[in-house]
Protein backbone atom coordinates (compact mmCIF):
# COMPACT_ATOMS: atom_id res chain seq x y z
CA UNK A 1 0.00 0.00 0.00
CA UNK A 2 2.84 2.83 0.93
CA UNK A 3 4.52 1.37 -2.67
CA UNK A 4 1.68 2.34 -4.47
CA UNK A 5 1.08 5.50 -2.62
CA UNK A 6 4.33 6.97 -2.96
CA UNK A 7 4.63 5.78 -6.45
CA UNK A 8 1.18 8.08 -7.17
CA UNK A 9 2.66 11.10 -5.06
CA UNK A 10 5.89 10.81 -7.72
CA UNK A 11 3.87 10.96 -10.44
CA UNK A 12 1.22 13.23 -9.29
CA UNK A 13 3.03 15.83 -6.85
CA UNK A 14 6.17 17.75 -7.76
CA UNK A 15 7.43 19.83 -5.22
CA UNK A 16 7.22 23.70 -5.98
CA UNK A 17 10.19 25.14 -4.12
CA UNK A 18 12.31 28.46 -4.32
CA UNK A 19 14.78 30.84 -3.11
CA UNK A 20 14.79 31.61 0.55
CA UNK A 21 14.16 35.10 1.22
CA UNK A 22 15.50 37.28 4.43
CA UNK A 23 14.79 34.14 6.91
CA UNK A 24 13.75 34.83 10.29
CA UNK A 25 16.18 34.13 13.35
CA UNK A 26 11.94 33.43 15.28
CA UNK A 27 10.72 31.27 12.35
CA UNK A 28 10.20 27.68 13.43
CA UNK A 29 8.95 25.74 10.71
CA UNK A 30 9.36 21.81 11.60
CA UNK A 31 11.92 19.91 9.45
CA UNK A 32 12.75 23.38 6.83
CA UNK A 33 9.88 22.78 5.16
CA UNK A 34 6.38 23.25 4.53
CA UNK A 35 4.30 20.09 2.75
CA UNK A 36 1.18 20.36 1.49
CA UNK A 37 -0.58 16.86 0.76
CA UNK A 38 -3.61 16.88 -1.41
CA UNK A 39 -5.76 13.57 -0.34
CA UNK A 40 -8.07 13.23 -3.38
CA UNK A 41 -10.34 10.95 -5.85
CA UNK A 42 -7.47 10.81 -8.82
CA UNK A 43 -9.08 8.21 -10.33
CA UNK A 44 -13.24 7.77 -9.99
CA UNK A 45 -16.39 9.20 -9.65
CA UNK A 46 -15.45 12.24 -8.43
CA UNK A 47 -12.05 13.13 -10.02
CA UNK A 48 -13.74 15.38 -12.76
CA UNK A 49 -14.17 18.23 -9.77
CA UNK A 50 -11.33 17.07 -7.30
CA UNK A 51 -8.11 14.92 -8.49
CA UNK A 52 -5.47 15.90 -10.06
CA UNK A 53 -7.61 19.52 -10.77
CA UNK A 54 -7.06 19.85 -6.97
CA UNK A 55 -3.22 19.17 -6.75
CA UNK A 56 -3.03 22.09 -9.31
CA UNK A 57 -4.79 24.16 -7.79
CA UNK A 58 -2.61 23.63 -4.44
CA UNK A 59 0.25 23.77 -6.27
CA UNK A 60 -0.67 27.24 -8.26
CA UNK A 61 -1.30 28.68 -4.32
CA UNK A 62 2.31 27.64 -3.52
CA UNK A 63 3.43 29.43 -6.39
CA UNK A 64 1.78 32.65 -6.07
CA UNK A 65 2.57 33.05 -2.44
CA UNK A 66 6.27 32.84 -4.19
CA UNK A 67 7.34 28.94 -3.37
CA UNK A 68 8.35 29.83 0.34
CA UNK A 69 7.29 30.76 3.73
CA UNK A 70 9.72 33.05 5.43
CA UNK A 71 12.29 31.54 3.41
CA UNK A 72 11.29 27.77 4.26
CA UNK A 73 10.53 26.32 0.85
CA UNK A 74 6.58 24.64 0.33
CA UNK A 75 6.15 21.04 -1.10
CA UNK A 76 3.33 19.93 -2.51
CA UNK A 77 2.17 16.11 -2.68
CA UNK A 78 -1.08 14.20 -3.64
CA UNK A 79 -2.27 10.76 -3.51
CA UNK A 80 -5.55 9.32 -4.73
CA UNK A 81 -7.54 7.52 -1.74
CA UNK A 82 -10.06 5.53 -4.34
CA UNK A 83 -12.74 7.04 -2.03
CA UNK A 84 -12.17 4.20 0.53
CA UNK A 85 -11.82 5.29 4.03
CA UNK A 86 -9.16 2.67 5.02
CA UNK A 87 -6.56 3.62 1.92
CA UNK A 88 -7.24 7.40 3.05
CA UNK A 89 -6.30 6.67 6.73
CA UNK A 90 -3.59 5.02 5.38
CA UNK A 91 -1.89 7.64 3.67
CA UNK A 92 -2.59 10.04 5.98
CA UNK A 93 -0.89 8.47 8.63
CA UNK A 94 1.65 7.49 6.30
CA UNK A 95 2.26 11.37 5.52
CA UNK A 96 2.18 12.45 8.89
CA UNK A 97 4.42 9.98 10.35
CA UNK A 98 6.74 9.40 7.53
CA UNK A 99 6.86 12.31 5.05
CA UNK A 100 6.06 14.89 7.59
CA UNK A 101 3.35 16.73 5.77
CA UNK A 102 1.88 19.48 8.10
CA UNK A 103 -1.54 19.87 6.02
CA UNK A 104 -3.87 17.52 4.03
CA UNK A 105 -6.04 19.43 1.77
CA UNK A 106 -8.91 18.72 -0.26
CA UNK A 107 -10.62 15.34 1.13
CA UNK A 108 -13.72 14.62 -1.57
CA UNK A 109 -15.85 11.74 0.23
CA UNK A 110 -17.14 12.35 3.45
CA UNK A 111 -16.10 8.82 4.97
CA UNK A 112 -12.88 9.44 4.33
CA UNK A 113 -12.70 12.84 5.26
CA UNK A 114 -14.54 12.11 8.99
CA UNK A 115 -11.56 9.42 9.47
CA UNK A 116 -8.57 11.75 8.37
CA UNK A 117 -10.27 14.13 10.50
CA UNK A 118 -9.75 12.28 13.43
CA UNK A 119 -6.04 11.03 12.52
CA UNK A 120 -5.35 14.69 11.90
CA UNK A 121 -6.26 15.54 15.54
CA UNK A 122 -4.54 12.85 16.91
CA UNK A 123 -1.49 13.79 15.43
CA UNK A 124 -1.89 17.41 15.62
CA UNK A 125 -1.61 18.30 12.07
CA UNK A 126 -4.35 20.52 10.12
CA UNK A 127 -7.23 19.04 7.61
CA UNK A 128 -8.41 21.46 5.09
CA UNK A 129 -11.41 20.15 3.76
CA UNK A 130 -12.44 21.51 0.38
CA UNK A 131 -13.90 18.09 -1.49
CA UNK A 132 -15.74 16.47 1.71
CA UNK A 133 -19.21 17.72 1.78
CA UNK A 134 -21.15 15.85 5.14
CA UNK A 135 -21.90 18.86 7.67
CA UNK A 136 -21.30 16.43 10.57
CA UNK A 137 -17.41 17.45 10.04
CA UNK A 138 -18.10 20.96 11.84
CA UNK A 139 -21.09 19.53 14.03
CA UNK A 140 -20.87 16.11 16.55
CA UNK A 141 -17.25 15.45 14.67
CA UNK A 142 -15.62 18.64 14.61
CA UNK A 143 -12.21 19.10 15.28
CA UNK A 144 -9.78 21.81 16.56
CA UNK A 145 -7.63 20.84 13.20
CA UNK A 146 -10.39 21.03 10.83
CA UNK A 147 -11.66 23.13 8.84
CA UNK A 148 -14.49 22.51 6.14
CA UNK A 149 -13.90 25.42 3.32
CA UNK A 150 -16.32 25.04 0.30
CA UNK A 151 -19.27 24.25 1.24
CA UNK A 152 -21.72 21.55 3.09
CA UNK A 153 -24.29 19.02 3.01
CA UNK A 154 -26.59 21.98 5.06
CA UNK A 155 -25.42 24.71 2.45
CA UNK A 156 -26.77 22.75 -0.15
CA UNK A 157 -29.65 22.20 1.19
CA UNK A 158 -30.60 26.11 2.49
CA UNK A 159 -29.70 27.29 -0.80
CA UNK A 160 -31.45 25.26 -3.68
CA UNK A 161 -34.10 23.03 -1.46
CA UNK A 162 -35.46 26.14 0.34
CA UNK A 163 -35.80 27.73 -3.36
CA UNK A 164 -37.12 24.76 -4.91
CA UNK A 165 -39.87 24.25 -1.66
CA UNK A 166 -40.70 28.52 -2.25
CA UNK A 167 -41.53 27.99 -5.25
CA UNK A 168 -44.39 25.56 -4.49
CA UNK A 169 -42.24 22.38 -5.02
CA UNK A 170 -43.27 20.91 -2.02
CA UNK A 171 -43.05 17.43 -2.50
CA UNK A 172 -39.94 15.36 -2.40
CA UNK A 173 -38.28 11.98 -3.22
CA UNK A 174 -34.16 10.90 -2.49
CA UNK A 175 -32.37 9.37 -4.46
CA UNK A 176 -29.15 9.06 -2.14
CA UNK A 177 -25.59 7.43 -2.18
CA UNK A 178 -25.37 5.25 0.50
CA UNK A 179 -22.64 6.98 2.56
CA UNK A 180 -21.56 9.43 4.70
CA UNK A 181 -22.31 12.13 2.51
CA UNK A 182 -25.61 11.08 0.60
CA UNK A 183 -26.69 9.97 3.99
CA UNK A 184 -25.66 13.41 5.32
CA UNK A 185 -27.38 15.51 2.71
CA UNK A 186 -30.50 13.45 2.06
CA UNK A 187 -30.98 14.30 6.08
CA UNK A 188 -30.54 17.91 5.88
CA UNK A 189 -32.55 18.43 3.02
CA UNK A 190 -35.62 16.30 4.55
CA UNK A 191 -35.48 18.52 7.35
CA UNK A 192 -35.35 22.09 5.39
CA UNK A 193 -38.28 21.19 3.14
CA UNK A 194 -40.02 20.04 6.33
CA UNK A 195 -39.79 23.32 7.89
CA UNK A 196 -40.94 24.85 4.72
CA UNK A 197 -44.29 23.05 5.17
CA UNK A 198 -43.08 20.60 2.48
CA UNK A 199 -43.20 16.34 2.47
CA UNK A 200 -40.89 13.85 2.00
CA UNK A 201 -42.78 10.79 0.51
CA UNK A 202 -39.88 8.56 -0.04
CA UNK A 203 -36.13 7.47 -0.46
CA UNK A 204 -34.34 4.82 -2.57
CA UNK A 205 -29.88 4.94 -1.24
CA UNK A 206 -27.96 3.64 -4.12
CA UNK A 207 -24.37 2.18 -3.98
CA UNK A 208 -21.75 4.45 -4.40
CA UNK A 209 -20.67 4.29 -8.03
CA UNK A 210 -23.61 3.39 -9.33
CA UNK A 211 -24.08 3.01 -13.01
CA UNK A 212 -27.53 2.55 -13.50
CA UNK A 213 -29.93 4.31 -12.01
CA UNK A 214 -33.19 3.18 -14.38
CA UNK A 215 -34.85 1.11 -11.21
CA UNK A 216 -34.18 4.42 -8.83
CA UNK A 217 -35.56 6.60 -10.98
CA UNK A 218 -38.77 4.37 -12.31
CA UNK A 219 -39.26 4.25 -8.07
CA UNK A 220 -39.17 8.45 -8.05
CA UNK A 221 -41.39 8.49 -10.81
CA UNK A 222 -44.34 6.56 -8.92
CA UNK A 223 -43.78 8.56 -5.87
CA UNK A 224 -45.44 11.35 -7.98
CA UNK A 225 -42.98 13.73 -6.26
CA UNK A 226 -43.08 17.43 -7.29
CA UNK A 227 -39.29 17.33 -6.74
CA UNK A 228 -36.96 14.12 -7.62
CA UNK A 229 -33.55 15.02 -5.15
CA UNK A 230 -30.55 13.11 -6.22
CA UNK A 231 -28.81 13.51 -2.95
CA UNK A 232 -25.04 12.18 -4.46
CA UNK A 233 -22.13 13.52 -6.70
CA UNK A 234 -19.59 13.17 -9.33
CA UNK A 235 -20.10 10.51 -11.73
CA UNK A 236 -23.46 8.90 -9.99
CA UNK A 237 -25.08 12.33 -10.61
CA UNK A 238 -23.68 12.94 -14.23
CA UNK A 239 -25.01 9.62 -14.63
CA UNK A 240 -28.70 9.83 -12.64
CA UNK A 241 -29.66 13.03 -14.76
CA UNK A 242 -28.20 11.56 -18.03
CA UNK A 243 -30.59 8.28 -17.55
CA UNK A 244 -33.28 11.08 -16.06
CA UNK A 245 -32.72 12.63 -19.22
CA UNK A 246 -33.16 9.21 -21.45
CA UNK A 247 -36.50 8.45 -19.53
CA UNK A 248 -38.30 11.85 -20.37
CA UNK A 249 -38.57 12.38 -16.92
CA UNK A 250 -39.20 16.34 -17.18
CA UNK A 251 -40.46 16.24 -20.18
CA UNK A 252 -43.74 13.99 -19.50
CA UNK A 253 -46.23 16.57 -18.48
CA UNK A 254 -45.69 14.56 -14.91
CA UNK A 255 -45.09 18.30 -13.19
CA UNK A 256 -41.87 16.24 -11.93
CA UNK A 257 -38.38 18.28 -11.62
CA UNK A 258 -35.04 16.70 -10.84
CA UNK A 259 -32.67 18.77 -8.44
CA UNK A 260 -29.05 17.83 -7.98
CA UNK A 261 -28.58 19.13 -4.62
CA UNK A 262 -24.58 18.59 -5.50
CA UNK A 263 -23.92 19.70 -8.97
CA UNK A 264 -20.74 21.39 -10.17
CA UNK A 265 -19.18 22.87 -13.67
CA UNK A 266 -17.46 19.90 -14.39
CA UNK A 267 -20.49 17.60 -14.22
CA UNK A 268 -23.15 20.03 -16.37
CA UNK A 269 -19.87 19.88 -19.08
CA UNK A 270 -19.50 16.52 -19.06
CA UNK A 271 -24.11 16.06 -18.84
CA UNK A 272 -23.75 18.66 -21.65
CA UNK A 273 -26.19 21.75 -21.53
CA UNK A 274 -28.77 20.02 -23.62
CA UNK A 275 -29.68 17.46 -21.00
CA UNK A 276 -29.19 19.53 -17.93
CA UNK A 277 -30.67 23.25 -18.70
CA UNK A 278 -32.93 24.45 -16.28
CA UNK A 279 -31.40 22.59 -13.35
CA UNK A 280 -31.07 25.01 -10.36
CA UNK A 281 -28.17 24.14 -7.94
CA UNK A 282 -25.97 25.63 -5.49
CA UNK A 283 -22.63 26.51 -6.17
CA UNK A 284 -19.52 27.78 -3.96
CA UNK A 285 -17.75 29.31 -7.00
CA UNK A 286 -18.28 30.08 -10.77
CA UNK A 287 -15.44 31.24 -12.94
CA UNK A 288 -17.30 34.12 -14.36
CA UNK A 289 -18.24 36.20 -11.09
CA UNK A 290 -15.81 39.12 -11.48
CA UNK A 291 -12.50 40.16 -13.30
CA UNK A 292 -10.46 38.73 -10.64
CA UNK A 293 -12.23 35.22 -10.36
CA UNK A 294 -12.08 35.04 -14.34
CA UNK A 295 -8.33 35.95 -14.38
CA UNK A 296 -7.69 33.24 -11.92
CA UNK A 297 -10.04 30.72 -13.86
CA UNK A 298 -8.59 31.69 -17.21
CA UNK A 299 -4.57 30.22 -15.87
CA UNK A 300 -6.72 27.49 -14.54
CA UNK A 301 -7.56 26.18 -17.82
CA UNK A 302 -4.85 26.77 -19.43
CA UNK A 303 -2.70 24.28 -16.82
CA UNK A 304 -5.60 21.98 -17.05
CA UNK A 305 -7.72 22.03 -20.07
CA UNK A 306 -11.00 23.05 -18.28
CA UNK A 307 -12.40 25.53 -15.65
CA UNK A 308 -11.98 24.68 -12.02
CA UNK A 309 -14.62 23.74 -10.15
CA UNK A 310 -15.84 25.18 -6.73
CA UNK A 311 -13.94 22.07 -5.14
CA UNK A 312 -10.67 23.19 -6.71
CA UNK A 313 -10.74 26.75 -6.31
CA UNK A 314 -11.86 26.33 -2.54
CA UNK A 315 -8.42 24.30 -2.53
CA UNK A 316 -7.03 26.91 -3.97
CA UNK A 317 -8.03 29.48 -1.19
CA UNK A 318 -7.66 27.24 1.63
CA UNK A 319 -4.25 26.61 0.41
CA UNK A 320 -3.20 30.14 0.22
CA UNK A 321 -4.80 31.34 3.69
CA UNK A 322 -2.76 28.39 5.56
CA UNK A 323 0.31 29.72 3.88
CA UNK A 324 -0.80 33.47 5.13
CA UNK A 325 -0.79 32.15 9.18
CA UNK A 326 2.62 30.65 8.89
CA UNK A 327 3.73 33.39 7.22
CA UNK A 328 2.11 35.72 10.15
CA UNK A 329 3.16 33.50 13.04
CA UNK A 330 6.21 32.20 11.42
CA UNK A 331 5.28 28.77 12.82
CA UNK A 332 3.66 25.84 11.41
CA UNK A 333 3.07 24.11 14.81
CA UNK A 334 -0.95 23.27 13.97
CA UNK A 335 -3.05 25.20 16.74
CA UNK A 336 -1.26 28.07 16.33
CA UNK A 337 -1.67 28.45 12.73
CA UNK A 338 -5.18 27.90 13.19
CA UNK A 339 -5.65 30.51 15.36
CA UNK A 340 -4.47 32.83 13.17
CA UNK A 341 -6.44 31.27 10.39
CA UNK A 342 -9.26 31.70 12.51
CA UNK A 343 -8.27 35.57 13.42
CA UNK A 344 -8.21 36.45 10.05
CA UNK A 345 -11.05 36.99 7.50
CA UNK A 346 -10.72 35.72 3.61
CA UNK A 347 -10.62 37.81 0.94
CA UNK A 348 -9.65 36.37 -2.27
CA UNK A 349 -10.41 34.55 -5.66
CA UNK A 350 -12.67 32.24 -4.30
CA UNK A 351 -14.29 34.36 -1.34
CA UNK A 352 -14.97 37.76 -0.61
CA UNK A 353 -16.16 38.06 2.77
CA UNK A 354 -14.92 34.70 4.48
CA UNK A 355 -14.29 33.78 7.93
CA UNK A 356 -13.60 30.70 10.00
CA UNK A 357 -16.24 29.82 13.11
CA UNK A 358 -15.15 27.98 16.17
CA UNK A 359 -16.40 24.58 14.57
CA UNK A 360 -14.11 25.35 11.61
CA UNK A 361 -16.96 26.20 9.47
CA UNK A 362 -15.48 28.80 6.99
CA UNK A 363 -18.68 30.91 6.20
CA UNK A 364 -18.94 32.50 2.92
CA UNK A 365 -21.45 33.39 0.22
CA UNK A 366 -23.15 30.82 -2.11
CA UNK A 367 -24.64 30.89 -5.49
CA UNK A 368 -28.26 29.91 -6.23
CA UNK A 369 -27.73 29.06 -10.00
CA UNK A 370 -29.49 28.01 -12.81
CA UNK A 371 -28.22 26.11 -15.85
CA UNK A 372 -28.07 27.90 -18.98
CA UNK A 373 -30.11 26.62 -22.61
CA UNK A 374 -28.22 26.03 -25.38
CA UNK A 375 -29.29 29.45 -26.95
CA UNK A 376 -28.28 31.51 -23.80
CA UNK A 377 -25.03 29.90 -23.76
CA UNK A 378 -22.43 31.82 -25.47
CA UNK A 379 -19.19 29.94 -24.64
CA UNK A 380 -18.21 26.13 -24.02
CA UNK A 381 -17.80 27.16 -20.13
CA UNK A 382 -21.40 29.80 -20.38
CA UNK A 383 -22.95 27.09 -18.18
CA UNK A 384 -24.47 29.23 -15.36
CA UNK A 385 -27.16 31.99 -14.72
CA UNK A 386 -26.68 33.29 -11.16
CA UNK A 387 -30.49 33.99 -9.98
CA UNK A 388 -29.28 35.05 -6.46
CA UNK A 389 -26.64 35.69 -3.81
CA UNK A 390 -27.01 34.11 -0.74
CA UNK A 391 -24.72 35.32 2.87
CA UNK A 392 -23.16 32.73 4.50
CA UNK A 393 -25.00 33.53 7.48
CA UNK A 394 -27.94 32.83 5.59
CA UNK A 395 -26.32 29.34 4.16
CA UNK A 396 -24.61 27.51 6.74
CA UNK A 397 -26.08 26.29 9.53
CA UNK A 398 -26.45 28.35 12.79
CA UNK A 399 -23.12 27.73 14.90
CA UNK A 400 -25.23 26.50 18.30
CA UNK A 401 -27.18 24.07 16.31
CA UNK A 402 -24.47 22.03 14.85
CA UNK A 403 -23.60 19.79 18.20
CA UNK A 404 -19.99 20.77 18.11
CA UNK A 405 -17.99 20.49 21.63
CA UNK A 406 -16.29 23.12 20.74
CA UNK A 407 -18.62 25.60 20.49
CA UNK A 408 -18.49 28.15 23.38
CA UNK A 409 -22.27 28.68 24.72
CA UNK A 410 -22.99 32.23 25.70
Amino acid sequence: MFKRMLIISALFAPAITAVAQQPSTRVQISDDVVKIGVLTDMSSLYSDGTGKGSLAAAQMAAADFGGNVRGKPIEVIGADHQNKADIGSTIARNWYDNNKVDVIVDVPTSSVALAVQQITREKNRVLLISGGGASDLTGPACSPNGIQWTYDTYALSSVAGKAMVARGDDSWFFITADYAFGQSLERDAANLVKAGGGRVLGAVHAPLNTQDFSSFLLQAQASKAKVIALANAGGDTQNAIKQAYEFGLQRQGQGQKLLALLLGITDVHSVGIQTAQGMIATEAFYWDMNDESRAFSKRFLEKEGHMPSSFQAGVYSAVMHYLKAIDATGTDEAKAVVAQMKAMPIHDVFAAQGRIRQDGRMVHDMYLVQVKSPAESKSEWDLYKVLATVPGDDAYRPLAEGGCRLVKQP
